[in-house]
């Protein structure tokens, strides 16, 4: 994948208290992603471009009191590194499991992070609706909300959101466009063992 990046400026010109935030462009099968990281983990990977995320970073910037840069020749930083790497087997289909530490401290609420991380027990090549994601959150009246939270997940494809429709059968909405998230379910579905049922 083409990492090739656009050129930005810092968010904030406050005195930094925190690491910088770097962010990178990323070239994948389905378009480009941008990539934000903390040092602690991956903190946003969204489908589009750097100026349909700048207000997230933007966000994580003013939280932490840091500024944000963007690597545009070559990556250093470890974290996105080992994402750029973790994409590139994902797509080729040979990665099932992602082990990129992730930061979701920063954006959303304690509600919206407990939603993400019971997206992450999602298995490849299997899909949840999302009754049965409610019902695994002992909180099977919140399906709504639950769904508005998997629509704001900030880290796509590691974070699975795609693997969750419908109780019938539906694709429903995806942050990155449901033929994206056809295209996801499929590719997952060719390249995993677990082939009993219909997964969508």
């Amino acid at each position: 994948m083409n990492t090739k990046l656009a050129a930005s400026v810092p968010a904030s010109q406050n005195k930094t208290l925190a690491a910088p935030i770097t962010v990178c462009r990323i070239d994948t099968p389905l378009g480009t992603m941008v990539a934000a990281a903390t040092d602690k983990g991956l903190a946003i990977l969204e489908f589009g471009s750097l100026d349909q995320i700048k207000k997230e970073v933007d966000d994580i910037a003013i939280k932490l009191n840091t500024s944000w840069n963007i690597q545009q020749h070559s990556i250093t930083h470890p974290i996105l590194l080992q994402t750029i790497r973790e994409l590139e087997a994902y797509f080729a289909g040979s990665l099932k499991i992602f082990t990129v530490p992730l930061d979701l401290d920063i954006l959303g609420n304690e509600f919206a992070r407990t939603v993400w991380q019971t997206l992450l027990q999602i298995p490849y090549g299997v899909t949840w609706t999302y009754k049965q994601q409610a019902e695994i959150m002992n909180n099977p009246l919140a399906i709504r909300a639950i769904a508005s939270a998997n629509g704001r997940n900030p880290i796509a494809v590691i974070i699975p959101c795609h693997r969750v429709i419908g109780s019938n059968g539906s694709l429903t909405g995806y942050a990155g466009g449901v033929e994206k998230k056809r295209w996801l379910l499929l590719m997952e579905k060719n390249n995993s063992p677990v082939q009993a049922g219909r997964l969508f």
